[in-house]
């Protein structure tokens, strides 16, 4: 695997942590800015609008750009809008900061996505994909704690700062270690063409398979803290190390993922969204028993993130000819899935069906992927019975 590969995973862990990282520093901000708590969440929003908004435009603003260009000028504007984040007093400037800081993160994770696939040998795409995808579940795993863990002793200014300057080294190893070139697989290739590659049946069902399991990801684990708390029985001082323990199962997911997804994508996708509405109805009636819920979440979390990646590849086999563009609408997929879920989840506990009901939204999204993955199975088998398929094999997926 090239070691530009890997420069991508940093660069995405400091930007996964500025996503996440809010959930810990809202209390702090709110008071420090003189604002309600329910003001300083809009921020979290603010991030995941900008994520779905910012992908698409921001890979069709660069598709022609150099690269590392892009990389280091996403990630320039990035830092830029942690700084001014942790400079400001005022609440309208930060969200602000937060929408621009968005924009540059979905732009960046476009261009990482294509950018890996493409330095990356045929039989290492799914890989190359986990290794990017791997900086977010690290971010869960480390970034975020201790994210919290600096708000709570230096404020919350000294998380943004923080994440600014992990950044730095990220930027000159991509300087480094990224080809400066212009990209081959765009030459001849129209924006317009690649818009219409995205309007194909098939991808813009994989796209909202993405979007569900990633749904089911978040509604379940943006809800944890009060099932953990109210069903479970565990203290509080359980939440970090339940939160840990599916960080820890995600980035477990995309690594086996990677190493498997390449030969058989189909099974890797398969069986997973079986196994997760399993899960997700288990974790749901064994909520009350410790052990259960601990073993649950750490598989919870490596079946999601290890069938989302594999997800993530399949976009791309099934749109060669819409190399930027594809990306994007697979990071848009992703966080669509993100901002939904747990607004879903906090439906049905406002309905007052109590703390397990996130976890059986989950499932019920899980199963809306399942019908949908099963629809692409077949029409996938019925592509490959055609004469030309049988002169062409069509990547599984």
């Amino acid at each position: 695997m090239p070691f530009a590969v890997y420069v991508l995973g940093l660069a995405v862990f400091a930007q996964g942590t500025s996503e996440f990282m809010l959930s810990g520093l809202l209390s702090g901000i709110a008071g420090d800015l003189h604002v309600p708590l329910g003001a300083a969440g809009l921020l979290t929003s603010a991030f995941a609008v900008g994520m779905v908004i910012g992908a698409p435009l921001a890979a069709l603003a660069c598709r022609t750009w150099p690269r590392r260009r892009a990389l280091l000028f996403f990630l320039g504007v990035f830092v830029a809008a942690h700084v001014a984040g942790a400079l400001t007093s005022s609440y309208g400037v930060l969200l602000a900061t937060r929408v621009a800081g968005a924009l540059a993160n979905a732009g960046f994770w476009a261009v990482a996505l294509v950018t890996a696939l493409a330095m990356a040998a045929p039989h290492q795409r799914a890989r190359a994909t986990a290794v990017v995808v791997g900086g977010v579940t690290v971010a869960c795993v480390v970034g975020v704690p201790a994210g919290a863990a600096l708000g709570g002793l230096w404020g919350w200014r000294s998380a943004f700062w923080a994440v600014a300057l992990v950044s730095v080294p990220a930027a000159l190893a991509l300087w480094a270690a990224v080809p400066g070139g212009r990209p081959d697989d765009v030459r001849g290739v129209s924006a317009r063409s690649e818009l219409r590659a995205l309007a194909r049946p098939r991808l813009l069902l994989t796209l909202l398979v993405m979007a569900l399991v990633q749904g089911a990801t978040f509604c379940t684990f943006s809800y944890l803290e009060p099932l953990v708390t109210r069903v479970t029985g565990l203290g509080a001082g359980w939440v970090p190390v339940v939160l840990a323990l599916f960080g820890v199962g995600s980035f477990a997911g995309v690594t086996l993922a990677g190493r498997l997804a390449d030969a058989r994508p189909g099974a890797v996708v398969g069986l997973g969204m079986t196994a997760l509405v399993a899960g997700r109805a288990a974790l749901a009636l064994a909520a009350a028993h410790p052990a259960a819920v601990l073993a649950l979440v750490l598989l919870q979390g490596a079946l999601a993130f290890g069938t989302g990646t594999t997800l993530i590849t399949r976009v791309f086999h099934q749109a060669p000819d819409a190399p930027t563009t594809a990306g994007s609408f697979a990071t848009a997929a992703f966080n669509v899935g993100a901002a939904t879920g747990p607004w879903l989840g906090g439906l049905a506990l406002g309905e007052g069906l109590g703390f397990r009901s996130p976890v059986w939204v989950s499932a019920l999204l899980m199963c809306f992927a399942l019908a949908g993955a099963g629809v692409l199975a077949v029409s996938s088998r019925r592509v490959s019975g055609t004469p030309a398929a049988r002169r062409a094999p069509v990547p599984e997926g």
